[in-house]
């Protein structure tokens, strides 16, 4: 009779005693894991002869998906629109301290910035120091696109599954907190203007601009055939441009009801693609909501999600203040305050990012709309999963998906953190 290594040396770890949320359902079933895996206990059974062999009890534990950030500027003294010598051990600060907040995968946000922020550019240098290999003497490691590489994520931090560039093709009546003298609009270049900002798309993820920008539809369609996502914000686009935008390839809007036009009843601008009927067939839109009780009003997260849940999108928009005590700290070219939750430019009474983190997002967002649990979690995992189209890998507890899970308690504080199988983060036993 075979053994239960005859496909695999590797270990098989079963997790008893828990709730798994799986089928947008908390179901009383164990979990089974092999290398990095979730795996199907009947084919373990019947076709291997199979069995566990470690076994760790949940407690009674709720087993949710790990939750995946796809909007977040920095956290813990680190501004990822910040070119620093020490930029990769700022993000790596970020990706190991956002685990007990339950991320498993992040996409590092950049606001508006210089184009010297997103890269060298070669323009600016004397000619001697124009080649790659001057470049790299002169760079120092300063500027910041070129440092972003999608990663597996582990015990070193959580996953990067790509870069979030929010600008600088934005409105400047509706800019919040990005500085207005790094605005930038397609020329005659459109994609190629788009390019020279940026440097390179190599390690992008998410690009979010307004739609209503002249030769905004060719820069969409151009994105998203290189399967890049375009998100819609920091605009003061119509319906109808929203509309268009969507059907040349946008799928998200960047943190809803937030710098864009307010809802009118006889335009009801981005905000009506939740309940457009001008969205092509099979097509899905998805939007962010920064559920911290101070971007977005309770009532308004509700009309949302109300309208159209399954594409909300909890992200926190957490800038470096968040993890540090209150003052004054960055947001990429600006100086902004911490106010107990709130954070604005600094002198202003313009919001500025968050401190919020993503579990307590998760928990207002339940409490604020009276959803199920189940719904809540989805939020934060199934639904960025399906935005960025990963779903098959990430975001659910399926057969053959990674991994990246949770445990939670009934009130959705995280106990523990797993990447890949395996544990990289729990909360002290005390805390438990």
């Amino acid at each position: 009779m075979p053994s239960n290594k005859s496909v695999s040396d590797a270990p098989i770890v079963q997790f008893t005693n828990c709730r798994i949320l799986r089928d947008h359902q908390l179901q009383r079933e164990d979990l089974w894991v092999r290398e990095g895996k979730i795996l199907n206990p009947e084919k373990l059974f019947f076709d291997e002869k199979g069995s566990a062999d470690v076994q760790l009890d949940c407690k009674d534990s709720i087993i949710a998906p790990g939750f995946i950030d796809v909007q977040i500027n920095g956290g813990f003294g680190v501004d990822f629109s910040l070119a620093t010598d020490d930029f990769k051990s700022g993000i790596d600060l970020v990706s190991q301290k956002i685990l007990s907040h339950g991320v498993t995968s992040f996409c590092p946000t950049l606001v508006t910035s210089p184009s010297s922020v997103y890269h060298q550019v070669r323009g600016l240098l004397p000619s001697h120091l124009q080649s790659d290999q001057g470049l790299r003497l002169v760079s120092g490691g300063g500027w910041v696109l070129p440092q972003i590489s999608v990663r597996n994520g582990g015990t070193h931090g959580a996953g990067i599954l790509g870069a979030h560039l929010e600008g600088p093709f934005i409105s400047k009546e509706k800019k919040g907190a990005h500085p207005e003298h790094c605005l930038r609009t397609f020329e005659a270049g459109a994609f190629q203007d788009l390019l020279a900002t940026y440097g390179s798309l190599d390690c992008v993820q998410i690009v979010t601009l307004a739609p209503e920008m002249r030769r905004s539809s060719e820069v969409i369609r151009e994105l998203t055939k290189r399967g890049i996502c375009v998100s819609l914000g920091h605009s003061v686009a119509n319906l109808s441009q929203a509309e268009e935008a969507v059907q040349h390839g946008a799928t998200f809007i960047t943190h809803l009801f937030n710098a864009m036009l307010p809802f009118h009843h006889r335009d009801p601008g981005i905000v009506g693609l939740l309940t457009s009927d001008r969205i092509p067939a099979g097509r899905k839109v998805f939007y962010g909501m920064i559920s911290d009780g101070i971007h977005t009003n309770p009532a308004a997260l509700r009309i949302a999600h109300r309208a159209h849940p399954k594409g909300l999108v909890l992200v926190t928009d957490a800038m470096a203040g968040m993890g540090l005590a209150p003052g004054r700290h960055t947001l990429g070219q600006q100086v902004v305050e911490i106010d107990g939750l709130n954070t604005y430019i600094a002198g202003t009474k313009t919001l500025s990012g968050s401190v919020a983190t993503m579990d307590t997002c998760v928990r207002h967002f339940q409490e604020a709309t009276g959803c199920a649990v189940e719904t809540a979690l989805e939020a934060a995992s199934l639904h960025p999963a399906q935005l960025l189209g990963i779903e098959h890998k990430k975001g659910t507890l399926n057969y053959d998906s990674d991994a990246d899970f949770l445990m939670l308690n009934d009130s959705l504080y995280v106990q523990a953190t797993y990447i890949a199988g395996e544990e990289v983060w729990r909360q002290d036993v005390s805390g438990m």
